[in-house]
């Protein structure tokens, strides 16, 4: 029978050897936490191979993404469908196993990491999403939602501010089902950090209410296994501190950063291979190893024993049972789409003037009655974002069964923590702040874009209409940043209609996040007629044309669609021919096909206006460069919003005025 330590070797050879095809990679990492993820994943890990979504897993995170060789290691020796060929094209053009874990390339990768600090708070989401779900679900003598999220993490993540927020709300909410490993080994890619991170950390888990297990010998697998056993016992999440030597086995580099992200090099594999007396190939694992980490009948077993437990629970449950089911799919009720649509028409048939804002709280109100999955919160600007409704109930370390989080003054945190809720399932996330501060939580939402989940932003206070907060908190080049993210959806509604279909959309979009940017200011409701309502899910449609063919196009999005609006009543009364057009998202707008933007974007029609509170340039891809541009070329000012947009040009008097320059 092969000893344990043969079987972490396994990791260990198969990391060095990938790393070293490649010429590219941290062989380091996966050699060192090579012993903890052998006595994790073969005697605590709750998963199946041949099944990687089944609801009830534990969840594992490589929040260090770096070593991601230890996870491709491990998935290929539990049995899931990662061959050997895949580990040899480690970091190759499209290959399974890409340089860092990425979210949908291989089964069982739970999300993507690399970006330090996301993965542990990624994790925290899904430790928040399985506690919130068990008790919503869970009835007694029926744990249907009953399961682990595991993180191994290295002294980089504990390094980032994000770990703060999310470890600091981790222990607020008491989410006893995580568990975190901390790979101590002292090492970062300058050298030795003791130059540069002196932290207690033993102590900084324990003021924020974690059990902490220091002092872990993380190559003794009794002491691993002990401290899991405490771990999962506690009612609090845990950190386990793994004292480790990174690059373990390699007798000439390891304990040093030589070995942290670069391949050892063939003598130095060939004397690591003698010190562990690893007497095999490259990429050859004996068959009693494999046999010994193979994971698949131990997975389908305990699969099999979960469905004998939601049989039971179906039984005496049915409705809950079936709810279960269509969250877990991500399937919206089935009169989710009639009703939504209905309330939609019905606030087009009864104008209202106020802030988007506040009709974003009004859809919330609507659509949270029909979506009991909805799991909202704000980074401490409840009462300003309007991001709660009657039915919001907040979550708390004692009763996780509502669906609000208070996520502190978090905003990275926040945003990373909804896409671990996003990809545990059974959530239609929301989280806000003011728009400003997106830039805090800018990289979360990057890294949402980029696995395609859904995490929904509310974004408030959306230009310098908020008026005296003043530069710091007036955005201007925000909106551009998320236009120009990739699979970002960003929406800017002019009024309470556009701003439920901007709702509506962003529930119904399940492949991609979804930026909704919000008025501090109230807005005038415009009138639209029934085929101008229904392309508004266009992202753009012709909201006031021309007697005649139009001569002039004025662009506008948000609060400026109402100076649109009214330039284009001044200049008609003036004999002149002009189009108003909502472009409440411009990416959907250029998803559209040739022959509509055609038909609203006439490109005969070469003079054009834009009209938008934010950074000018951004608007040059619709009206050419030889259009004109009323937005942002500076930071705000501090003064009333009346003022700021008199000052800045954000007048009817000087949109009539651009769209005369360009007629004469």
């Amino acid at each position: 029978m092969s000893s344990r330590k043969e079987l972490a070797n396994a990791i260990r050879a198969l990391s060095m050897d990938a790393v070293q095809k490649a010429n590219s990679g941290h062989p380091g990492a996966p050699m060192g936490m090579a012993d903890i993820a052998e006595v994790l994943w073969r005697d605590h890990l709750k998963h199946n191979p041949t099944n990687p979504q089944w609801a009830d897993r534990d969840r594992f995170v490589l929040s260090n993404g770096h070593g991601s060789m230890l996870h491709y290691s491990l998935l290929h020796l539990a049995g899931y469908d990662l061959g050997i060929e895949d580990l040899k094209q480690f970091r190759q053009l499209h290959s399974r196993t890409p340089g860092h874990p990425e979210y949908g390339y291989a089964p069982g990768i739970e999300t993507t990491t690399g970006p330090l600090g996301q993965g542990i708070t990624n994790a925290v989401g899904m430790a928040i999403a399985e506690k919130t779900l068990a008790a919503q679900f869970n009835r007694a003598g029926h744990d249907i939602v009953d399961h682990f999220t595991y993180v191994f993490m290295g002294d980089g993540c504990l390094m980032e501010g994000i770990s703060h927020e999310a470890c600091s709300l981790a222990g607020t909410l008491g989410l006893g089902k995580l568990i975190a490993f901390w790979d101590d080994n002292g090492i970062s890619i300058d050298g030795h950090v003791e130059g540069w991170f002196t932290d207690d950390t033993v102590k900084r888990f324990e003021s924020y209410g974690w059990h902490v297990v220091a002092g872990v010998d993380g190559h003794d697998a009794a002491a691993i296994n002990a401290a899991i056993e405490a771990a999962k016992a506690d009612a609090r999440p845990s950190l386990i501190c793994c004292k480790t030597i990174i690059g373990y086995g390699s007798p000439n580099k390891s304990g040093s950063h030589d070995c942290h992200g670069a391949p050892l090099g063939d003598a130095e594999i060939a004397a690591a291979r003698e010190f562990l007396g690893w007497k095999h190939d490259p990429f050859v694992i004996p068959a009693d190893i494999y046999a010994a980490w193979d994971a698949k009948e131990a997975g389908i077993a305990a699969e099999k024993n979960w469905d004998a437990k939601f049989a039971a629970y179906a039984a005496a449950h049915p409705e809950l049972a079936a709810e279960f089911e269509r969250r877990i799919k991500g399937e919206l009720p089935a009169n989710f789409q009639t009703e939504a649509q209905a309330y939609i028409e019905k606030l087009q048939a009864t104008p209202a003037n106020i802030a988007s804002r506040k009709a974003s709280q009004n859809a919330l109100e609507a659509f949270g009655a029909m979506l009991p999955e909805f799991l909202g919160g704000s980074a401490d600007l409840a009462p300003s974002n309007l991001t709660m409704y009657s039915a919001s109930k907040s979550i708390t370390a004692d009763d996780a069964s509502g669906n609000y989080l208070h996520y502190g003054v978090r905003e990275f945190g926040m945003t990373a923590i909804i896409n671990g809720i996003a990809l545990h399932g059974g959530f239609v996330p929301y989280g806000a702040t003011f728009l400003m501060f997106m830039e805090y939580a800018r990289n979360a939402m990057r890294m949402a874009a980029l696995m395609k989940v859904q995490n929904i932003q509310v974004y408030t206070h959306d230009s310098i209409g908020l008026g005296e907060d003043g530069p710091t908190h007036q955005p201007v080049e925000q909106m551009a940043s998320l236009r120009m993210t990739p699979n970002m959806s960003t929406w800017r509604p002019c009024d309470q209609v556009e701003s439920a279909v901007a709702w509506k959309y962003a529930i119904e979009r399940k492949d991609g996040p979804t930026s909704l940017i919000f008025s501090r200011q109230n807005l005038a409701q415009m009138p639209r007629t029934a085929e101008q309502l229904a392309n508004v899910n266009k992202g753009a449609y012709v909201l006031v044309d021309s007697a005649a063919a139009p001569e002039l196009i004025i662009i506008a999005t948000g609060s400026e669609v109402e100076l649109a609006v009214k330039a284009q009543a001044e200049l008609t009364a003036k004999g002149k021919q002009v189009r108003v057009v909502s472009m409440p998202c411009t990416d959907l707008f250029d998803k559209q096909d040739a022959a509509y933007k055609e038909a609203v974007l006439p490109a005969s029609v070469t003079k054009r206006v834009a009209v938008e509170a934010g950074i000018a340039d951004y608007w040059y891809k619709y009206v050419g460069l030889n259009g004109r541009i009323i937005g942002m070329t500076t930071f705000g000012e501090s003064a009333p919003a009346n003022q700021l947009f008199e000052m800045f040009g954000f007048t009817t008097a000087k949109v009539v005025a651009a769209a005369e320059e360009l007629l004469a």
